[in-house]
C-alpha cells in the first residue's frame, strides 16, 4: 500500500499515510512551514512533495524524532515583512504618480486659463514670405493700387514728410477664390515685413471677453514687430453690423468688433501696422469699420478676365509638364467665370487624369475631361437603353439647335450623350460671351436668347413626342427660365409693368432685423401682374422654340442619330452640319428664315 502511494506522485498522501512514510525510513528530511501549514517532503529518491498538516502538529514532531528524520521549521515572518514592504513602496509609488498627473493637469488648465484671451495668430518672419506680385496674375487693378500700400512700409518717410497718413487699413472685397488672401502674401513679400494671418472666427469663443482680449493681444504683438502686415480673412464673421440681433445685440461678437474698431482708430496710434482683411460680403460689414480712418482703401478683387485667366494659366502651367500641343489662350476663352482657384483646380484635375492614363505631360483631351469632371461632375457608365437614350438625345439637341439658330444666344461649344453623376443623361455646354461677362451689361435680347434656348429641351419633346409624352427632364430647364423671367420682370424693368425695381438682389435672411420686413414691397395686385409677366415670358420663348424646331425636324433627326452613334458632337462640327443643312435650303416654304415672334404685351 505505501509502495503504491510512493510510487504516484500525483496524489499527495494523506497524513496518516505521511507518518507511516516516516516510519518507514524513505524520507530523507522534512520542512515544515507553520504559516502555510503545510510541510515539504524529500524522499531520499530526490522526490520531493507538500504535504498539508494540522496548526502546531505535535505528533508530526514526535514522529519524526522518533525517526530521527531531520525537520526544520522555516521562519515565514522574513517573508511576510518583504511582501509587506513590497505593498507599501507600491502604494507610495501610485499616490505620488497620481498626485504628479493631478499636478500636472492643473497646471495645463491654468496655463490655458491664462492663455486663453491670447491670439494664436500664424506668424511669418520678416523676408520669410516667398509669394510676389509676379505670383498673383490676372488682376492687374487691384495689384496696382496695392503698390501704394508697399511703398508705405518700404519708405514711410517719404509719405510722412509731406503729412500723409499710412493707412490703417485695406478691405479685399471680391468672389471666393480671387485672390485675396494670395495678394496680401504678395504685399508682405515685396515689402519684406513680418506678416501675420488669422481667421476672424478664431477670436470668436464661447467666454465672454476672449474675442476682444485675442484683438489686443494681437495688434500688440504686431507693435512689436513694426512695421507689419496683419491679415484677417472672411472679417465678416466678426465685423456685421451691430444691433442686428432681435433680443439685443451685446454678445461676444460685438465686443469683439468694438475692440477691434478701437485699435484700428483709437486712442494709439499703430504707426507701422497695416491691417488687411478679405471678405466675400462687404454688405454685412458694420459701417464704423468700414469708415475712412479704418479701412481707408477698399480694393474690389473681380473674376479675371480672358487675358487674365491665361496669366493665370501661365502661373499654375509653371510647376505642370504641358503638352506643346496645349494652347493656354484656347483654354482661357474656354473658361469664362472661372476664378483663380477654379484654373488651378482645372490644371490639377488635368494632372490627376494624366497620372492615372499614365502619360508624362498633360494634353488637351485631359484638360477637357477635367473642366467636364468640374463642371458637370464625374461620369457615369454610358446609356444602355436605346429609347431614354435617343430622348435624352432630342432633349440636348434640342438645346444646341436653338444655341446655333437664335441671334444673340451663347455660342455652343459640345453636345454629349454621357451622363454625369447626379442624374444628369447629357449636356449641351454653351461658351457666354466674353463682353458680356467683361463689361457685366446683359441686354434684354441676350436675355430673350437664352429664355429661348433654355425651352429648347421641352420644345424638341413636343415637337418629336407630343404633348402626352414629354419628361421631367425640363424640370431644371423651367427653373431656370423661372429665374431668368423674373428677374427681367422685377429687376430690369423689361416688362410693361415699367422701368421699376421691384425686387432687390436675392439674399439670404443673415440679420435679425429681416426677419421683421419679409413681405414684398409691392402690392398683391402687382404680385399678380409679376406671376402673368413671368409665365408670359416663358410661354413666348417656348413657342418661338417650337417655330424654329419644327420646320427642322429632319435636321433634328439626322443630328440626333449622329449623336447616338458618336456620343458627342463639338460645336465645329454640330455647326457645320446646320449650317450644310440651312444653305440646302430644306425648310419648307412657309417656314421662312428664324424670326423672332413678339412677346404679347411688350414692345
Amino acid at each position: 500500500m505505501i509502495g503504491r502511494l510512493v510510487g504516484q506522485s500525483e496524489p499527495p498522501p494523506s497524513y496518516s499515510e505521511l507518518l507511516k512514510l516516516i516510519e518507514g525510513g524513505t524520507i530523507k528530511e522534512l520542512e515544515l512551514s507553520p504559516r502555510q501549514r503545510e510541510v515539504q517532503v524529500q524522499f531520499k529518491d530526490g522526490r520531493s512533495i507538500r504535504v498539508p498538516v494540522f496548526a502546531n502538529d505535535s505528533l508530526l514532531l514526535r514522529t519524526a524524532e522518533q525517526s530521527r528524520v531531520p525537520l526544520t521549521v522555516r521562519d515565514d515572518r522574513q517573508d511576510d515583512a518583504t511582501a509587506g514592504l513590497l505593498v507599501n513602496v507600491l502604494l507610495v509609488v501610485l499616490l505620488l504618480g497620481g498626485l504628479t498627473l493631478l499636478l500636472r493637469r492643473s497646471s495645463q488648465v491654468a496655463s490655458k486659463a491664462m492663455g486663453f484671451g491670447r491670439s494664436q495668430p500664424r506668424l511669418q518672419p520678416e523676408g520669410s514670405v516667398s509669394v510676389r506680385f509676379e505670383d498673383v496674375a490676372g488682376i492687374n487693378e487691384a495689384k496696382a493700387e496695392l503698390q501704394e500700400v508697399v511703398s508705405f512700409l518700404r519708405q514711410p518717410e517719404r509719405f510722412t514728410a509731406l503729412g500723409a497718413k499710412i493707412p490703417r487699413g485695406v478691405l479685399l472685397v471680391g468672389p471666393p477664390g480671387t485672390g485675396k488672401t494670395l495678394l496680401a502674401k504678395a504685399i508682405a513679400g515685396e515689402a519684406g515685413v513680418p506678416f501675420f494671418s488669422m481667421a476672424a472666427s478664431e477670436f470668436v469663443e464661447l467666454f465672454v471677453g476672449v474675442g476682444a482680449s485675442r484683438v489686443r493681444d494681437l495688434f500688440k504683438r504686431a507693435k512689436e514687430k513694426a512695421p507689419c502686415i496683419i491679415f484677417i480673412d472672411e472679417v465678416d464673421a466678426v465685423g456685421r453690423q451691430r444691433g442686428a440681433g432681435i433680443g439685443g445685440g451685446n454678445d461676444e461678437r460685438e465686443q469683439t468688433l468694438n475692440q477691434l474698431l478701437t485699435e484700428m482708430d483709437g486712442f494709439e496710434q499703430n504707426s507701422g501696422v497695416i491691417l488687411i482683411a478679405a471678405t466675400n460680403r462687404p454688405d454685412v460689414l458694420d459701417v464704423a469699420l468700414t469708415r475712412p480712418g479704418r479701412f481707408d482703401r477698399q480694393i474690389q478683387v473681380d473674376l479675371p478676365d480672358r487675358r487674365g485667366r491665361e496669366a493665370i494659366l501661365a502661373v499654375h502651367a509653371r510647376s505642370r509638364p504641358l503638352d506643346p500641343s496645349v494652347s493656354l489662350s484656347t483654354w482661357a476663352a474656354r473658361t469664362p467665370g472661372f476664378s483663380g482657384a477654379d484654373l488651378a483646380n482645372l490644371l490639377n484635375e488635368g494632372a490627376i487624369l494624366t497620372a492615372r492614363r499614365h502619360r508624362s505631360s498633360i494634353d488637351d483631351q485631359a484638360l477637357s475631361d477635367a473642366l467636364e469632371r468640374i463642371t458637370m461632375g464625374l461620369a457615369v457608365a454610358p446609356l444602355q437603353d436605346s429609347a431614354k437614350k435617343r430622348l435624352i438625345a432630342y432633349h440636348e439637341i434640342g438645346h444646341a439647335l436653338l444655341s446655333c439658330l437664335v441671334p444673340h444666344a451663347d455660342k455652343l461649344d459640345k453636345v454629349t450623350l454621357l451622363p454625369r453623376s447626379g442624374g444628369v443623361g447629357g449636356f449641351a455646354r454653351t461658351m457666354p460671351d466674353e463682353e458680356i461677362l467683361d463689361s457685366g451689361l446683359i441686354s434684354k435680347a441676350y436675355l430673350e436668347a437664352r429664355l429661348v434656348v433654355v425651352m429648347g429641351g421641352r420644345a424638341a419633346e413636343l415637337v418629336v413626342f407630343g404633348p402626352s409624352e414629354i419628361t421631367q427632364g425640363a424640370s431644371g430647364d423651367l427653373q431656370m427660365a423661372t429665374r431668368i423671367s423674373r428677374e427681367m420682370v422685377t429687376r430690369y424693368g423689361f416688362s410693361p409693368l415699367g422701368q421699376v425695381a421691384l425686387e432687390g438682389d436675392g439674399h439670404e435672411v443673415f440679420l435679425g432685423r429681416d426677419l421683421l420686413h419679409t413681405r414684398p414691397s409691392y402690392a398683391e395686385s402687382t404680385g399678380r401682374q409679376i406671376d402673368l409677366q413671368v409665365r408670359q415670358l416663358s410661354q413666348h420663348a417656348l413657342d418661338q422654340a417650337l417655330v424654329l424646331l419644327r420646320p427642322r425636324r429632319a435636321l433634328m433627326d439626322e443630328l440626333v442619330d449622329r449623336l447616338i452613334e458618336q456620343e458627342t458632337l463639338g460645336g465645329d462640327e454640330f455647326r457645320v452640319i446646320v449650317d450644310r443643312f440651312e444653305a440646302t435650303g430644306a425648310l419648307p416654304a412657309e417656314s421662312g428664315p428664324p424670326a423672332a415672334v413678339p412677346v404679347p404685351g411688350h414692345a
